[in-house]
């Protein structure tokens, strides 16, 4: 997967979760904060930067990332923006623009931006294991994060079992013509409902075999970088005080 080929191939992946982790809240902080605008966009511009630049996240593999929510937030905005209504003699359905509504509407956009890139500057730089070993430490219930595992775990086996299933049909000419590649994804379908039902059905009796006896454990990493906390701490900050010097009254 994308995001997980970046998180453990960057510069930044033995740097202590708790840093990063500690960069991005300041980021959606930072968002929330900001009453103009364009500040939440150039930090999220900013966010951006660093991440590629520093941690060494290429930016194709950034894009690529960013693409799919992105789009979602610019439906999002489009919704916000016009408004379907029934009016006129006859009655016709109008497609109206709420005018009053854009400053509102771009700046939620913009704190929307900025979130995003704080959250894939902490995504694409910090392999789940390591934000599970931060959660843990600030005392999140177990119980989540052995729901976390367990569905990290299943992702790859799906993603496996996809690619070697598409494989076998590939070689088969499965998708030689339209038909063939809709009775292909339907059978693909199936196996997969198939599958995610079998490996739900083994998890639990697995569960039931120990017995429920506490936590999901794994080794935790050793970090380098004693001060990657003072760091992500003037980071976070500089994002706070910017947004705070110019952020002032919306308008």
């Amino acid at each position: 997967m994308l995001i997980e080929r970046c998180a453990h191939g960057n510069r930044w992946r033995r740097v202590d979760p708790g840093a990063k982790g500690l960069f991005a809240c300041c980021g959606l902080i930072a968002a929330f904060m900001a009453e103009r605008p364009l500040v939440p966009c150039a930090m999220a511009l900013a966010i951006a930067c660093i991440t590629v630049a520093g941690a060494g996240i290429r930016l194709r593999d950034y894009l690529r990332a960013l693409l799919p929510p992105l789009f979602f937030l610019a439906v999002g905005s489009v919704t916000l923006a016009f408004s379907l209504h029934w009016a006129g003699e006859p009655v016709r359905l109008h497609l109206h623009l709420e005018r009053s509504q854009l400053p509102h509407i771009a700046l939620v956009c913009g704190r929307s931006l900025n979130g995003l890139a704080a959250l894939l500057f902490l995504s694409l730089t910090t392999p789940l294991t390591d934000t599970i070993t931060l959660l843990r430490r600030l005392r999140t219930p177990e119980a989540l994060l052995d729901i976390m595992v367990l569905c990290y775990r299943t992702l790859f086996v799906l993603a496996e079992a996809v690619r070697d299933t598409v494989t076998a049909q590939s070689a088969r000419l499965g998708y030689a013509t339209v038909p063939l590649s809709l009775r292909s994804l339907g059978l693909l379908v199936a196996n997969l409902s198939l599958q995610v039902w079998q490996r739900s059905r083994a998890l639990h009796l697995a569960a039931q075999a120990r017995n429920n006896d506490g936590p999901l454990c794994f080794l935790e990493n050793e970090y380098t970088g004693g001060s990657s906390i003072l760091l992500a701490s003037v980071g976070g900050g500089a994002l706070l005080v910017v947004s705070m010097m110019l952020g002032g009254e919306f308008q």
